[in-house]
């Protein structure tokens, strides 16, 4: 058996889903009847997809768990002309922090708590449990892989993997200016929304966000303009109290990059919704 079939088998059975990288550490590109999207796409791993291509096309949305379909035809043929095995993160519901130069380590050990580690060829990989949206460049020598990415299989150091930090999910969220940076008292008014802060219980907040992300679910056109109108609504009736922290605007990005938005697309929508809004 193909060595690198062998490894993503392994990986398979233990819940991480295995895709063929090629020469570059780059996926096989789609086949002819999916090219330019043409075949519908698989718009995430969470809900199945239109296309039906037995080949291992859509770059991160091909990794699967199933073992019949990494053992086909098509992916036998991938796996013989394969020069690594990938993962999907965010499908095995974890977050690598790629730290590519010595710098991005020295920062991680001082910052971030500590978990199970990869070594790589630049660098290292360090593990959590969780998922939450890819970005890269979120600061020098640093990027997160995890929903709708991939990374390179490498043999995990020993160690636990810790759960997923707030610390790491505030790396992909745009901080406001402080010059321009809403009011922190929840007890004093809030000029333009509703003269006074409405949320002295969690459950309003609360309620607003599930409902946002359960609009963003639901959507099945118009993508880009429901993810905007969405963040529009969530800032004009929560944005200007400063009730919402990074791990809110995180959860509305997972919600976002799960109907296929980039991490640029959400940053974007985000940051003109709160220009709107004088934010």
């Amino acid at each position: 058996m193909n060595e690198h079939l062998r490894t993503a088998l392994d990986l398979a059975a233990s819940g991480v889903p295995p895709l063929p990288l090629r020469a570059g550490k780059v996926p096989f590109g789609n086949c002819r009847a999916c090219a330019k999207n043409a075949c519908g796409g698989r718009p995430n791993m969470r809900t199945p997809g239109p296309c039906a291509c037995p080949a291992p096309c859509h770059g991160w949305a091909a990794a699967t768990t199933d073992p019949h379909v990494i053992s086909s035809a098509p992916w036998k043929r991938a796996w013989r002309e394969a020069a690594a095995v990938a993962y999907h993160p965010g499908g095995a519901g974890l977050t690598v922090v790629d730290l590519d130069s010595t710098d991005a380590i020295d920062w991680a050990r001082a910052t971030l708590p500590a978990t199970r580690t990869v070594q790589t060829t630049r660098g290292e990989h360090w593990l959590y449990q969780g998922t939450m949206p890819s970005s890269n460049a979120v600061r020098p020598g640093v990027d997160i892989k995890s929903l709708m990415q991939y990374a390179r299989w490498l043999a995990p150091r020993e160690g636990a993997t810790a759960p997923l930090p707030n610390s790491v999910r505030a790396l992909v969220v745009k901080q406001p200016s402080p010059a321009r940076r809403a009011p922190q008292a929840l007890t004093a008014p809030v000029p333009g929304i509703r003269g006074a802060c409405p949320h002295r219980t969690p459950t309003y907040l609360s309620r607003g966000l599930a409902m946002a992300e359960a609009r963003i679910t639901a959507a099945r056109s118009e993508i880009h303009a429901t993810v905007y109108r969405t963040f529009l609504a969530v800032l004009s009736t929560h944005g200007g109290c400063g009730c919402l922290t990074e791990t809110h605007v995180a959860r509305l990005f997972t919600a976002a990059q799960a109907k296929g938005e980039s991490p640029r697309h959400c940053t974007d929508a985000w940051a003109n919704a709160r220009t709107r809004l004088g934010l």
